[in-house]
């Protein structure tokens, strides 16, 4: 049998760091397990962080207006996108399971893993106005986020300082990844680990071993399937949707939330895949 393949997007400058060694971890353990493994080491590349027209080979369809998506698109399917793109696209194509290993900035990634979503989740590529959310082109593929946070879990709980951290992902996790239809895993958040002893941080480090024993197995996170809204109607949930869940006390999803709390965003069955 073909082994299953993982990449690995790392966004992290210190080979000393927490991200380091949980990037390490899931190297060692994957692998470990038959699983063929790449890294994608952004700041070691020197990854271009910033989407421009430097991003294509050759002219432009119209440089004087130019609009990324629309030339990116048209290059990806003339061959004309760079060769760093095209090699990470080469990557994701081939990956059963993407982990994106990077401590959070300002609430969201560092600006050279975005860079890579920029770039690389082209249109045409990643996604189309026909391909995306619940049928998505990589609707056969595993996604979740990895990461080390500077404010402790009680911060970012409903009632902390920082806010839900289910709605500080909701961007990441529905916007991107399930956006070009991954299916997406529960984060692994490793909180404040610059501010705990050594013996937390083993801790920390032995649960994420543990974790990735079955983590191709896990179920994903529930999104609501695209077939549950109109198109027709600015792609609104539809009403036999919003009847059948009125009654329920939590909202469909962290942004589908019916104007009730918020749900957890956990992993769940409700929505069959033969639904997608």
């Amino acid at each position: 049998m073909v082994s299953k393949k993982v990449l690995i997007v790392y966004a992290h400058q210190s080979s000393g760091s927490f991200n380091s060694a949980a990037k390490d971890a899931a190297v060692e353990v994957l692998t470990a397990k038959g699983y063929a493994v790449e890294v994608s080491d952004l700041y070691a590349m020197t990854f271009k962080a910033t989407a421009t027209a430097e991003d294509i080979t050759g002219e432009v369809k119209n440089a004087d207006h130019f609009c990324y998506g629309e030339e990116t698109k048209l290059a990806w399917e003339a061959g004309k996108l760079t060769a760093d793109i095209t090699e990470e696209q080469r990557k994701l194509t081939e990956a059963d399971l993407v982990i994106f290993q990077f401590p959070m900035y300002w609430f969201t990634v560092p600006d050279i893993m975005k860079g890579w979503m920029d770039r690389v989740l082209t249109l045409g590529f990643a996604f189309t106005h026909e391909k995306r959310y619940s049928q998505g082109i990589f609707k056969d593929k595993k996604a979740m986020l990895s990461f080390t946070t500077g404010s402790q879990e009680s911060m970012f709980s409903a009632n902390g300082i920082n806010g839900d951290m289910n709605v500080t992902l909701w961007p990441l996790q529905n916007g991107i990844l399930h956006y070009c239809g991954f299916q997406v895993l529960a984060p692994q958040i490793f909180w404040a680990p610059s501010h705990v002893s050594s013996e937390a941080r083993s801790t920390m480090l032995e649960g994420w071993h543990t974790r990735m024993q079955g983590l191709l197995g896990e179920n994903p996170l529930a999104f609501t399937p695209l077939d549950c809204f109109d198109g027709e109607k600015g792609y609104q949930l539809k009403p036999e949707v919003h009847e059948k869940h009125a009654a329920k006390e939590f909202g469909l999803t962290v942004g589908t939330h019916l104007g009730k709390a918020p749900t957890t965003q956990q992993p769940d069955e409700s929505w069959s895949l033969k639904n997608e």
